[in-house]
């Protein structure tokens, strides 16, 4: 008869091998939501994936591509078996280039020389067997042929963010040099200046036992007089 701590454990390991069994078969693809290019530039689409499982060798990533106001998406790239295979027949033949790297779960693609017909939606699915359950993800291609005025004056903004930015840092490097200087500047014109009065007071002194007879003639006096002391000790 089973006790209430043995069923509790079985349910336990229910819940675990459930849990990895559905952890282990999940992938998960990621796109970029939006990309922008202009008419005649190449622009990159990438697309990864979240897997449980290492690299297998079996990985495959797939496109497809929807034009604006189409229904029916149509298959432009499929990698599988370590090659890759591009549609030579589709909107994309001779433009498009596998630049991914699978070992790293990288399937991007690149589309060359893009024009306003190539608007529209790319949608990316791979698959690292065992780990095949998940959902494709897609990203929007927007081509123009000159850059969209919203984006150039954010572009305009962050420049002029950056330039703001350096001129004042020069500004501030500049002027904490100006005060530097400046305080050097003073602390050495104070010590020229107090080295200046000490010499001018000794040449006043000089000047004054000079002019004063009476005052030197003292002071010879009071040399001999101390002389004269050595001389009896």
């Amino acid at each position: 008869m089973l006790t209430l701590l043995n069923i509790l454990t079985i349910q336990m390991l229910f819940y675990v091998v459930i849990f990895f069994t559905s952890q282990t078969t999940a992938i998960v693809v990621y796109t970029s939501w939006e990309r922008h290019a202009l008419v005649g530039t190449d622009v990159r689409l990438s697309c990864s994936f979240f897997s449980w499982k290492w690299t297998s060798p079996d990985v495959t990533f797939s496109w497809h591509y929807r034009s604006d106001g189409a229904r029916d998406s149509i298959a432009i790239f499929h990698y599988t078996g370590g090659v890759p295979y591009v549609d030579n027949k589709g909107p994309f033949r001779d433009r498009l280039e596998f630049v991914g790297n699978p070992s790293r779960r990288d399937g991007s693609i690149l589309i060359k020389n893009v024009d306003i017909a190539d608007n529209g939606t790319f949608t990316c699915d791979a698959k690292n067997p065992p780990d095949i359950a998940g959902s494709p993800s897609n990203v929007r291609l927007l081509v123009f042929e000159n850059v969209p005025v919203q984006a150039g004056v954010i572009t305009g903004a962050i420049i002029g963010v950056v330039l703001g930015l350096l001129i004042l840092i020069v500004a501030i490097y500049y002027l904490m040099r100006f005060l530097v200087a400046r305080r050097v500047f003073s602390l050495s014109m104070s010590k020229h200046g107090k080295k200046g009065k000490g010499k001018e007071g000794s040449q006043q002194k000089q000047a004054l036992a000079v002019t004063d007879p009476a005052k030197l003639k003292a002071a010879a006096s009071e040399k001999k007089k101390q002389e004269s002391r050595r001389e009896k000790k």
